[in-house]
This record gives C-alpha cells, sequence and structure tokens, in this order.
C-alpha cells in the first residue's frame, strides 16, 4: 500500500504515503528496505512543494529505523537536497533531520561530521528568519549536543570548523545563552594539542569581543585567561600570551605576562617575549584614547602614558629575558628588543 500511494498521480495520495513508511521497514527485509529508501526518495525529489514538505517531516523518524552507513550515504544526500529547497516552508523542516542524523552517527565518521556542520551553517545563515528562528528554537534542546560533540571530534579540522562557527552561533542566540552554555567550551580550546586549534581559538575571543563588546570580554573573558596563565597545563599558559585584546594591556594583559616571564617552560618565556615585541609595536599605535580602529590609515602619535608602559614595563622583562639559562628564549628576546632600538637606547 505504502509503495501504490507513493507512485499515485495525486499529491494528496503521495502526502500520506510519507508517513507510513517507518513500521513496514522496521518488518521488511534488505531487498523491500532499499525499495522502500528509493520510493521516499522519489517523495523528496517530488514536483509538488507539499509532498516534499511532508517528506521533510517524517524523514528525521524515518532515519532511526536504519543503520549507519545507510544514513551517510543515502539519508544525508536527501537530507542536503531539502536543506537547498526553494520553499522555506521546507528548509525549516530540515533542523530536525539534521538533529536525527547527529544522533545517528558516532563519532568516527569524521567526514559526516563536516557535512552536518556546513550544512548547520548554512541554515544558520538561511535568507529566511523562519529557518533562523528554527535553528535557534531546537539548539538548546537538541543542537547542543551535536555541536560539543564535533567539538571533541579526534579530527582537528573538524574542531577547527567549529571554532570559526562560533562567532555566528554567539550573534545569533544572544550572550546570556553563550555565557551559560558555549563559554567554557571556547576556553578549552585554548589548551588543545594542535597549534592551529589553539591560535583559531584566540581569534574567536576577538571575534567574540567584536559581536559583545569590550565590557563584556573584560567580565567575562578577561577573568578565566588571566587565570589560565597559572594553569598547571603550560599549553594554556602559553596561549594566555595571545589570547587578549590590546584595550586593557596595562591592567590585565601586563600582569599576566610579568608571572610568565619567570615560567619553568621556556616555550612560554620565549612566547613571552615575542608578546613583548607585539605590545611594543601596538603601544607605540595606540592613541590615549580609544584603540587602534580609531587610528586605523592614519599616523598615529604614542601616548606620553602608551610610552611609560614601554619603558617601565616592558624594556626591563625584555632585559631580564636576554639573560635567560635558555638559547631559544634570549634570542626572541633579543629580537624583541632589537626591533625596537629607539626605545632600547632610552631606556633609563
Amino acid at each position: 500500500m505504502v509503495l501504490r500511494l507513493s507512485k499515485a498521480d495525486w499529491f494528496t495520495s503521495k502526502v500520506s504515503a510519507t508517513g507510513l513508511y517507518c513500521i513496514p521497514y522496521k518488518k521488511s527485509g534488505q531487498a523491500l528496505q532499499q525499495s522502500l529508501r528509493q520510493y521516499f526518495g522519489g517523495l523528496v525529489h517530488d514536483d509538488t512543494p507539499m509532498v516534499r514538505r511532508q517528506a521533510a517531516n517524517n524523514l528525521a523518524k524515518f532515519v532511526k529505523e536504519m543503520k549507519t552507513p545507510v544514513v551517510i550515504e543515502e539519508m544525508i544526500p536527501l537530507f542536503q537536497y531539502l536543506a537547498s529547497d526553494d520553499q522555506d516552508s521546507v528548509r525549516l523542516l530540515t533542523v530536525d533531520i539534521l538533529i536525527s542524523i547527529a544522533e545517528e552517527i558516532p563519532k568516527e565518521q569524521q567526514p559526516s561530521h563536516g557535512v552536518l556542520l556546513t550544512s548547520l551553517r548554512n541554515l544558520f545563515e538561511d535568507k529566511s528568519w523562519r529557518v533562523r528562528y528554527m535553528v535557534a528554537d531546537r539548539y538548546e534542546k537538541s543542537l547542543l549536543p551535536a555541536i560539543v560533540q564535533l567539538a571533541e571530534d579526534k579530527q582537528w579540522r573538524v574542531r577547527l570548523a567549529i571554532i570559526e562557527y562560533i562567532p555566528l552561533l554567539a550573534s545569533q542566540l544572544g550572550v546570556k545563552f553563550f555565557d551559560e552554555q558555549l563559554s567554557d567550551l571556547c576556553m578549552s580550546w585554548l589548551g588543545d594539542t594542535v597549534f592551529s586549534i589553539r591560535e583559531a581559538a584566540t581569534q574567536n575571543l576577538r571575534k567574540l569581543t567584536e559581536v559583545f563588546g569590550v565590557d563584556w570580554a573584560k567580565g567575562s573573558i578577561i577573568p578565566k585567561v588571566m587565570a589560565m596563565g597559572q594553569h598547571p597545563n603550560y599549553l594554556y599558559r602559553m596561549t594566555t600570551c595571545f589570547a587578549i585584546s590590546v584595550h586593557i594591556i596595562e591592567n590585565s594583559i601586563l600582569p599576566i605576562l610579568d608571572r610568565l616571564v619567570t615560567d619553568e617552560i621556556p616555550n612560554i618565556r620565549f612566547n613571552v617575549a615575542k608578546s613583548y615585541a607585539v605590545l611594543i609595536d601596538t603601544l607605540r599605535r595606540l592613541p590615549a584614547e580609544g584603540t587602534l580602529a580609531n587610528v586605523e590609515g592614519k599616523t598615529a602619535t604614542p601616548s606620553p602614558r602608551s610610552q611609560d608602559l614601554i619603558q617601565q614595563r616592558i624594556i626591563p622583562s625584555l632585559e631580564k629575558l636576554q639573560g635567560d639559562d635558555d638559547v631559544d628564549v634570549r634570542y626572541f628576546a633579543t629580537t624583541a628588543a632589537g626591533g625596537n632600538d629607539e626605545v632600547m637606547q632610552t631606556s633609563p
């Protein structure tokens, strides 16, 4: 009966058929199951929007009856087709399909995670507000576990894709949801074993600051980053050198670097030296009021306070690092100081 309804000329019969596949599928052999999947695929590709809409509405349940290889090889393409439908009433129903597929695919199926992540990003950027609302509405209850699972994927490129997706996600879901559900996840990436992930994680914090504002960063991010300066895992301490905005150099960044100058890990100390070089360059361009964005494309005159910070806080620390026992630390400290001869010559 299901196949007969699926082949009928009237769209009403096809609409009815979309909701009848699960029960016969569970009771059928492999050959008939394959036929059922093919006929359902025909409903997904039907010319009538109402048929496609009902197919989308029932595909999430149908996926639950299938084995993982079938979901990956046959159902993901059907999902992608529906997710690109020209009718937003069809596309918004694919959010639940995405959730069902994500729940059926184990962590080991890494390539599939990338496909799902791309599709999720597209849904978040959909031109229809109804589709974007559906994603946001489903996110906290159903999509968040899938995102966390992808964030811990063994393949670092999948983790990287998630990081790049976070600022968009944050702008859609708001600061309260981010602080409660995603903040700790973002901080955990700063200690990832892969350098590209740690680097992307610091860029992510900068982008989040652009989304939520500097005041939010001071209250929600800076304290956590400062605490990382004393983390027992040296990867977290290393990343601390790069994770903070220039807006609070004096009160937050320099105190952290001052502590890390004497860190027991040489890699930490030479990264501190490299950070000092960046800070000197930044302070020499930073206006008395505002940020570097205020002087972009202009010739900036360093403020007296910036010069004082270089002379009184940074230069003494660089001189100390130039006498370090580790040759690499001495090299990076000397390089940092050498690029600022003018400053060094006027150092007291």
